[in-house]
């Protein structure tokens, strides 16, 4: 059962948030005004943002440059950059870059042999540890395929609203989050962090043995009888609305 997000009791608690970025901080797929508003507001109440997404390396070098946050974490947990650094922080290990990318471009072959309308995302040249393609006109039953397929090769698969990614096993946004936060934010606890995101790519943030507070915006609901882990709460709004909807409750506890 989701709970409404206006029933939550935990505002008071919360220094943290993570949170995912397409289909959370956008609306429409566009950064708004009351996007950058909303992260003022936060920094104002000193509440940290982490933008935890699956965007590529290069992509996310940018967003934690210009955005107003305590860094970003890109490719689902495989890499992270601090606001304060522009050198990339490994969160999977992978001794050979090269190679890796190898075998990520011989694994998309080999799904396109069952499914040759596939469409390779252009920011591949962009990543580290994952690879992309469009999730556009894959229905439930076609990714279903694509991620047993994946799982026999010993290969991770996720998707969002945007693009499916094939990836190490065990990279998932939680694990790299969790990483980040071990390693440069050891103050913060779990009662303190709230987690927000939209998509079956955000689903290991909506773990509630790892992080109780965890809120999907309202378009998350198509996917809820997919999801293994669902959030506790639920926005009214969906998008960066429902991102907003969060950001006005903690600010004003």
């Amino acid at each position: 059962m989701l709970i409404p997000l206006v029933d939550a009791q935990f505002f008071r608690e919360i220094r943290f948030i993570a949170t995912d970025m397409d289909g959370t901080l956008t609306q429409g797929e566009k950064f708004t005004p009351a996007l950058f508003q909303a992260l003022e507001s936060l920094a104002e109440a000193k509440i940290e943002v982490l933008v935890t997404t699956g965007r590529s390396a290069g992509w996310v070098h940018g967003v934690k440059h210009y955005f107003p946050v305590a860094g970003a974490i890109a490719e689902n947990g495989g890499v992270f950059y601090a606001h304060d650094s522009d050198i990339p922080q490994m969160l999977t290990p992978i001794t050979d870059i090269s190679q890796h990318r190898q075998k990520l471009a011989a694994m998309f072959d080999q799904l396109r042999e069952q499914f040759p309308q596939l469409q390779e995302a252009e920011d591949n040249r962009f990543r580290l540890t994952d690879w992309t393609f469009s999730v556009a006109g894959l229905g439930d039953r076609d990714l279903q395929t694509l991620a047993k397929i994946c799982q026999q090769e010993g290969w991770g698969f996720t998707y969002s609203t945007v693009q499916c990614h094939i990836k190490p096993l065990a990279q998932d946004k939680a694990t790299g989050l969790q990483v980040v936060l071990d390693r440069h934010f050891p103050q913060i606890t779990p009662q303190q962090l709230v987690t927000i995101g939209d998509s079956p790519n955000d689903e290991s943030l909506f773990d509630r043995d790892r992080f109780p507070h965890s809120v999907g915006v309202a378009n998350v609901l198509p996917y809820r009888d997919i999801l293994t882990h669902c959030p506790t709460y639920i926005t009214t709004l969906p998008e960066c609305a429902g991102f907003c909807e969060l950001v006005s409750l903690l600010v004003k506890k």
